[in-house]
């Protein structure tokens, strides 16, 4: 009985081992960053169309809400994209937290 079940054992630790590996390796890379802590105006966005909020700095992340062209947001803080990508910023807004891409963001002045 217990020789049949090692088998069964060893694949699903097998399993399980690969299954939170890939978890890990989906999740985006803490980059460097740096404080903002300043409003912003969302801009750049073309008429009809809004701009993505997303769980994480990425642009595959799941969305948590949209912003229209001219809202104003208050930026916590952007971390600075590896490899010549894209600056991601965290920002709270109108009932939402999330992350935009920094291309979408006029800062104001204090």
């Amino acid at each position: 009985m217990i020789r049949t079940l090692k088998p069964l054992v060893l694949a699903t630790f097998a399993g399980l081992l690969i299954l939170g590996a890939a978890g890990l390796s989906i999740q985006p890379v803490m980059a460097a960053g740096y404080d903002v802590q300043a409003p912003a105006r969302v801009v750049h966005v073309p008429d009809g169309d809004t701009l993505t909020v997303r769980r994480w700095p990425a642009s595959w992340s799941r969305a948590v809400g949209a912003l229209d062209r001219g809202v104003r947001v208050f930026v916590v803080r952007c971390i600075i994209a590896p490899q010549g990508g894209a600056d991601w910023c965290l920002l709270t807004g109108p009932a939402q937290r999330g992350w935009v891409n920094r291309r979408y963001l006029r800062f104001l002045s204090p």
